[in-house]
C-alpha cells in the first residue's frame, strides 16, 4: 500500500447528499488519502465549483482505468472516473432512469478492488427504490458487495469513535422483516458469524484478542425460556461452539441492559440479532458519526451511518455534514494499513 491509500468513493444517490459529502470529504482529506471519485465528472465538477472554486478534479475515463490504471495525481487535484448518468439531476428528485448509472459506480469501484487498484471502497447512500425501479432487483449495499464478490456470508456492523470508548455493534440479520427474524438465525449460522466478526477485527483492526458480546433475541433473553426458547435452543450451542474454536463470545445477554459502560467498558463488539435492536442504540450515541463497515469480504468496504438525505440536498448546498463521510474515510484508512500489516 502506499504511504496515502488510495480510496475509491462512489458519490451514491445524485439527487441526494453523497455527492456533495463525497466531494468536501474527499477534499479534506486530500492530503492522507488518495480518494478517487466515481460518478458522472461533468455533475460531479460543476457540483465542486459550486461548492468550493479551490476544489480541482480531474475527470478519467472507465477504459482509460481499466488499460492503463490510475494516473499519478497530485495531492492538490482529486480524480473522477466518469460513469455518466442518464438523466438531468434536480436536487431531491429521484429519477428511475439514474437507477442503473448509480449501481455502475459500486460495480466499478469493487471490480477496482478486487483487483488491488484501491486499498478500500467508501460508499455514499444510495436510493434503493431508484435502483429497484431502474429495473434491478436491489436489497442494499451490504448484500450486492457479496453477490458481487461471490461472499457466501458477510456481517454488516457500524462503529463510532464518538462514546467514551469505540463501540462496534455487528449483527445476526440485515434487512429482513421483524416477522422473519427468528427463523434466519440459526446455530450454525450464528458460528459462521461469530467466526468473521473475530477474524476482521483481528486482521482489519489489529486487535488480537477480540472479545465479542452476544444479545438474545427476545425481551430479558428469553427469560430461561419463558420468553422464548431461541437463546437456549440457538444462541447458547453456537456460542458454545465458537468459544471450542478459541473464539471469546459471550452471552446471550439482554439487549435492553448491555449497552452500558460497564458491560462495554471490556469488550470489542456487541452482535446483535437483528437490525433494530442494535443500530438505534448506536446512532443514538452518535448519529453523524457512525461508519457502516461490511465484514467478510475480501476487501475492505466503509460507508456513512445516514441515508440520501433528499431533503437536505434539495435544500441547497451547505446543509448536510459530511462528518460520518469523513469518519468512514479515516476508517477505511486504518483498515487497509491494519490488513496491511497483517499480512
Amino acid at each position: 500500500m502506499s504511504k496515502r491509500p488510495t480510496i475509491a468513493i462512489t458519490c451514491g444517490e445524485p439527487a441526494g447528499i453523497g455527492p456533495e459529502i463525497s466531494i468536501r470529504a474527499a477534499w479534506e482529506l486530500r492530503c492522507d488519502i488518495r480518494s478517487v471519485l466515481i460518478g458522472d465528472a461533468a455533475f460531479l465538477s460543476i457540483l465542486a465549483a459550486e461548492i468550493s472554486p479551490a476544489i480541482q478534479l480531474s475527470a478519467i475515463s472507465l477504459q482509460a482505468v481499466e488499460n492503463g490504471g490510475l494516473p499519478d495525481f497530485p495531492r492538490d487535484r482529486i480524480v473522477v472516473i466518469d460513469c455518466p448518468l442518464h438523466a438531468p439531476v434536480v436536487a431531491g428528485r429521484l429519477d428511475a432512469r439514474n437507477g442503473r448509472a448509480v449501481l455502475q459506480t459500486l460495480d466499478v469501484a469493487i471490480a477496482g478492488a478486487l483487483q488491488h487498484r484501491f486499498d478500500a471502497i467508501v460508499t455514499a447512500p444510495l436510493q434503493k427504490s431508484t435502483i429497484n425501479d431502474a429495473g434491478v432487483p436491489f436489497t442494499g449495499h451490504t448484500e450486492y458487495l457479496a453477490e458481487k464478490t461471490a461472499t457466501p456470508q458477510v456481517v454488516m456492523m457500524l462503529a463510532t469513535n464518538a462514546t467514551p470508548q469505540p463501540l462496534r455493534v455487528a449483527l445476526a440479520t440485515t434487512h429482513l422483516a421483524l416477522k422473519d427474524v427468528a427463523a434466519a438465525i440459526t446455530t450454525d449460522g450464528l458460528v459462521e458469524i461469530f467466526s468473521i466478526v473475530h477474524a476482521d477485527l483481528q486482521k482489519k483492526f489489529g486487535i488480537a484478542n477480540p472479545r465479542i458480546l452476544v444479545t438474545g433475541l427476545n425481551p430479558h433473553a428469553g427469560e430461561g425460556g419463558y420468553l422464548g426458547r431461541e437463546e437456549i435452543d440457538i444462541i447458547q450451542p453456537a456460542l458454545q461452539k465458537a468459544q471450542d474454536k478459541g473464539i471469546d463470545a459471550c452471552g446471550p445477554y439482554p439487549a435492553d441492559t448491555l449497552f452500558q459502560q460497564r458491560h462495554l467498558k471490556d469488550a470489542d463488539c456487541v452482535l446483535a440479532m437483528y437490525h433494530d435492536q442494535g443500530l438505534p442504540v448506536l446512532k443514538y450515541a452518535s448519529f453523524g458519526l457512525g461508519v457502516n463497515i461490511t465484514l467478510g469480504l475480501p476487501i475492505i468496504r466503509t460507508s456513512v451511518d445516514h441515508g440520501t438525505a433528499l431533503d437536505l440536498a434539495a435544500a441547497g448546498l451547505g446543509q448536510a455534514d459530511h462528518g460520518s463521510m469523513l469518519e468512514a474515510m479515516r476508517v477505511a484508512a486504518a483498515m487497509a494499513a491494519a490488513s496491511c500489516a497483517s499480512a
